[in-house]
């Protein structure tokens, strides 16, 4: 089962899978489809795994085992690369809130966020090759993006799972959080994102020109918001 809370411009989806430790079935594909569409116009969007066991413990593989052919195999990846594809191009900030293990097709959804915010006693691995596969959802070109091409392909190609504290020596974690403090963490977090300028943050650090980036400082300098905000520090200096 996959939730959507929206409260006040968060948006969180959820991956409530226990019985799976929140792995991705063909039917959570499609739930996640439409809750990324229902959260359209939220200023921060959440992923995040219901308990605190797994973010997301990879492909289902008691469902997945029923593709075997080649074309089955490659819908599959097709279908799940699009749904990462479109947590990655979301217009508002995104967090991965990894709240247990990210392994296998876990990272890469984690990877899709821009940011990543775990528990300090939780693990993450791109251990496709336990299996004698591949990361097939863009995991692999995002973890190269993330870490280089050498270190994705050394852990990758190794199957290497990570602590969260070595994980975020090397930039795969942005921030590790005691468990007791994490729910705070990631929502506090969150909800520091969900604002238009860290929208646009967002938009320019993908790359745009300098007169994009110009136009998008501007039209936020007449908005209100920023008077209203201004206001309140000139009042303070008087």
């Amino acid at each position: 089962m996959v939730d959507l809370e929206l409260e006040q411009g968060l948006a969180v989806i959820t991956i409530d899978r226990p019985e799976a430790r929140n792995a991705i079935a063909p039917e959570t594909m499609e739930q996640l489809e439409k809750a990324l569409d229902e959260a359209e116009g939220a200023k921060a969007l959440v992923i995040r795994g219901g308990g605190d066991r797994a973010f997301v413990s990879g492909g289902d593989l008691k469902e997945l085992s029923k593709l075997r052919t080649v074309e089955q195999a490659a819908e599959m990846a097709r279908q799940m690369r699009t749904v990462c594809d479109r947590i990655a191009a979301f217009p508002a900030p995104v967090v991965a809130a990894l709240n247990g293990h990210a392994l296998g097709g876990g990272a890469e959804v984690a990877v899709a966020a821009d940011i990543r915010i775990a528990a300090d006693d939780i693990k993450i691995g791109f251990n496709q090759v336990s299996l004698a596969i591949m990361p097939a959802w863009g995991g692999a070109e995002r973890l190269s993006a993330l870490v280089g091409r050498g270190r994705a392909l050394m852990l990758a190609g190794s199957g290497t799972v990570l602590d969260a504290f070595e994980a975020e020596r090397l930039g795969l974690l942005d921030r590790v959080l005691p468990r007791a403090a994490f729910e705070e963490g990631w929502r506090s977090l969150a909800r520091a994102l969900a604002n238009d300028p860290a929208g646009e943050i967002k938009r320019v650090l993908a790359g745009v020109s300098a007169e994009e980036a110009i136009s998008a400082f501007a039209h936020l300098w007449v908005k209100d918001e920023h008077w209203a905000a201004a206001e309140k520090v000139l009042n303070r200096s008087k």
